[in-house]
């Protein structure tokens, strides 16, 4: 690598004017070459840088040196500034391109992990000011751009470019690799017209997957500005009038490089919940018992029932705010983990309805029986009695014999005889001794009533036929 020229010295007067140059320019920009300037792209495979389209967003306030309130993060970014220090840019000048650089700077999350920036000074000859991997601490940074002097004569855009593809982007110097996504961008500010070619190293720089930015300034070559830029030109290529209001392009360069946050613009549009992914992205989801629709952005109740994922052992029932519940089958009481079923004892609960006998099944089922001699009825509930003999209640002392349904009649064992009661029996040969008895004392009765009779009757004859006699005779 070439050697730099030896540094110039400021004087004495600059560094008192020192401070004020600092100070934010009142000029305004001069023409630009697109009033509106678009997000930064990411890189497509193949090493060609592509562009994203800006979203419908909100006009932010200008920026005020801080990261937009959480609004705006920066993407991370391998950045290498490409600055013009030939005698062109006066020292004054070149302070106002530090400046520049350092405003674009504190727009950035610096470190390892975040945005990456080297320098890369040029004129005649070429100088690495520091690389990717220098420096990961903002503020030890800006002290570094601070430090850079001018170099020499001679605008050597073409080798700076190549320099800074070949000594810069490189994953020794600090570059992450492909695998890492991360962009790889050069800005490139000039006031004059390159004395080497550009159009060819410029197209392998965004070939190999730089995206280059141009900035002019006054003297500045429109047409090399274009060559050395990536396409859109409009949103690549800037141009002002002196270097006096280049400081007003960080505002510009800081939408470029913000990631703005659409979950706290409220631009979303989800309909539940916003994610932010970072860089600008997002997606959205869905509250618990929701899902994502096909448009990605609204939702609807998830049908758990029908997932078969409730973990209801029973029945599953949809809720309309996309959640659920379980029920049981009947006959089945639902558990204390409102998941799972246990079988109701029905005939304990007393609701079984049987009016004889309950049987319990055993698995939240019963059915009814009825007692000794009773049949069950078609409604399976109540009994009608089906033979009165074997309900032990008909009083017969021997036999029962079943007449039907509901009546019956007795009889008695062979040698006996059914008393006038129809329930009892006695023994036929004690009936006949007994008959007997009772018809001997009957005739002696008779007979001793009839001799009784007669007796009588005979003293009656005789007194009457002494009362007759004695008629007679008077």
């Amino acid at each position: 690598m070439l050697l730099p020229a030896p540094a110039r010295h400021l004087p004495g007067l600059l560094l008192l004017l020192w401070p004020l140059l600092l100070l934010p320019t009142p000029a305004v920009p001069g023409r630009l070459a697109r009033a509106s300037v678009r997000r930064l792209g990411t890189r497509v495979p193949g090493g060609s840088p592509g562009h994203l389209p800006a979203p419908e967003t909100p006009t932010r306030a200008p920026y005020s040196g801080g990261r937009g309130a959480g609004v705006c993060k920066s993407r991370p970014l391998d950045l290498v500034f490409i600055i013009d220090s030939s005698r062109s840019v006066r020292p004054l000048e070149f302070t106002k391109v530090k400046t520049f650089v350092a405003r674009i700077i504190d727009t950035l999350d610096i470190g390892a992990a975040d945005t990456r920036v080297a320098v890369v000074n040029y004129a005649s000859t070429v100088k690495i000011e520091f690389q990717l991997n220098t420096y990961s601490d903002k503020r030890a940074l800006k002290q570094a751009v601070a430090r850079i002097t001018p170099l020499s004569t001679g605008t050597m855009s073409g080798l700076a470019i190549q320099t800074a593809m070949e000594e810069a982007f490189t994953v020794e110097a600090g570059a992450r690799g492909p695998t890492s996504n991360i962009p790889k961008v050069a800005i490139i500010v000039t006031d004059g017209r390159p004395q080497d070619q550009v159009d060819e190293v410029a197209a392998r720089a965004m070939a190999s997957g730089v995206e280059l930015y141009a900035v002019g300034v006054d003297r500045a070559d429109m047409e090399s500005l274009k060559m050395m830029a990536s396409k859109p030109l409009e949103d690549h290529v800037f141009y002002v009038e002196t270097y006096g209001v280049i400081e007003k392009l960080s505002a510009r360069f800081q939408e470029t490089f913000c990631a703005l946050d659409p979950c706290v613009l409220g631009t979303h549009q989800c309909q539940h919940v916003c994610i932010s992914d970072g860089d600008g992205r997002y997606h959205c989801e869905c509250s618990q018992g929701y899902t994502l629709n096909a448009d990605r952005k609204t939702c609807s109740a998830i049908d758990k029932c029908a997932l078969n994922t409730h973990g209801c052992e029973h029945i599953c029932v949809n809720d309309r705010n996309g959640s659920y519940h379980c029920e049981c089958y009947e006959g089945y009481t639902l558990n204390a983990d409102r998941a799972t079923c246990a079988a109701q004892d029905k005939c304990a609960s007393g609701t079984h309805g049987c009016q004889h006998i309950c049987v319990n099944d055993g698995a939240g089922s019963y059915h009814c029986e009825c007692f000794e001699g009773y049949t069950l009825n078609a409604d399976k509930k109540t009994c009608s009695v089906r033979n009165k003999c074997a309900l032990g209640t008909h009083g017969c002392q021997h036999i029962c014999v079943s007449d039907g349904a509901a009546s019956y009649h007795c009889d008695c064992f062979p040698g006996y005889t059914l008393n006038d009661d129809k329930k009892t029996c006695s023994d036929i040969e004690e009936a006949r001794s007994l008959i007997s008895v009772e018809d001997a004392c009957g005739c002696e009765a008779t007979l001793a009533f009839q001799e009784k009779v007669s007796s009588h009757l005979q003293k009656l004859n005789t007194k009457l036929d002494t009362i007759l006699k004695r008629l007679q005779v008077d």
